[in-house]
């Protein structure tokens, strides 16, 4: 998972006589939906695939790490889906080289969108639900804007400073139950803070960093490569190496699932619709993707959704629509 801005680093191609044809009728296809307000059919369809397949992978993820520890699980995950990202950006025709005078910036990037999220939030699913976990996750936007007025120096609007009470508020909400339940303390709940504030973080620096031609599939592949080099490193010295063939069935569809759907189809699909939406529909595709998540750990996991979580994931959602939706004309 990494955020990544619109159009940055985009590529071009030479252009052939039937590829060109194909792009010139696919761009003009979308230009006609965008000028009549509606979507693409095929970017409906994308968008409803990624919203299910993104939020399945909170319950998919907790059941891989109930039998892999999270140094291999992430390793796993982070070197596979990083090498095929690489591959699909070659394979599409993208500029994959990555400046030298960029270097410092792509490893600092890497170490908060990739080291830090990662991290954070396989050590939050031992200690929480997942359907809480991507609620608390999901609050990156809120952050990111945040950070976004002390980086690039805005005046925050008063959209902002209510989807910024909104998210705290939620946070407050999931914290004081863990705080209310005996001999409990909310670890799960501040590791997951800490890792949305990472991917926050990432996130505007990848929008403060220029990144020239770089395609954006391959910014991304890199960023997972980078960053999982600690990653790869933590799980040679503190854990073994797994007996992957000794999974139980659930933990290794969690794994495969979290691998080759997450890592590769929900990047790919995400980079997709930036290039045939506006960039606030595009976003929207967020919005869901915590509703997903608890429901799909109620009834996978059978994790208990209380009124704390209700009230949480409606607040985080409300913080993120007002965020994205268009100011109005």
């Amino acid at each position: 998972m990494s955020a990544a801005e619109p159009g940055a680093g985009t590529g071009t191609r030479p252009p052939s006589s039937v590829g060109s044809r194909s792009a010139d009728a696919a761009i003009g296809a979308t230009a006609r939906h965008h000028a009549s307000g509606s979507l693409a059919p095929a970017a409906i369809v994308l968008l409803v695939a990624l919203t299910i397949t993104w939020g399945l992978n909170w319950p998919m993820m907790k059941l891989a790490l109930l039998e892999v520890p999270p140094w291999t699980f992430r390793s796993l995950c982070l070197m596979v889906g990083g090498s095929a990202l690489l591959a699909l950006a070659r394979a599409s025709g993208g500029s994959m080289t990555v400046p030298v005078r960029r270097l410092p910036a792509l490893a600092l990037v890497s170490l908060f969108n990739i080291t830090g999220w990662h991290l954070f939030s396989a050590y939050a699913l031992l200690y929480t639900g997942s359907g809480r976990a991507a609620i608390i996750g999901y609050t990156m936007p809120l952050w990111a804007s945040l950070l976004s007025l002390w980086v690039f120096h805005a005046r925050p609007s008063a959209r902002q400073i209510a989807a910024l009470l909104l998210g705290m508020a939620a946070l407050a909400l999931l914290i004081i139950k863990d705080f209310g339940a005996l001999g409990a303390a909310p670890t799960g709940a501040l590791l997951m803070l800490g890792a949305a504030l990472c991917w926050a973080i990432g996130t505007v620096l990848v929008k403060r960093f220029a990144w020239d031609r770089l395609a954006i599939t391959a910014l991304t592949g890199w960023q997972q490569l980078i960053g999982g080099v600690p990653i790869v490193i933590g799980w040679w010295l503190l854990e073994p190496v797994p007996d992957l063939g000794a999974l139980s069935l659930p933990a290794a569809l969690g794994l495969a699932y979290a691998v080759f759907v997450a890592m590769i189809f929900c990047q790919t699909a995400f980079f997709k619709l930036l290039s045939l939406l506006p960039a606030h529909v595009a976003a929207i595709s967020v919005l869901p993707v915590p509703v997903v998540g608890v429901v799909s750990s109620a009834m996978l996991l059978a994790e208990p959704v209380g009124r704390a979580e209700i009230a949480a994931l409606a607040l985080v959602v409300g913080g993120l629509f007002l965020l994205i939706r268009p100011a109005d004309r």
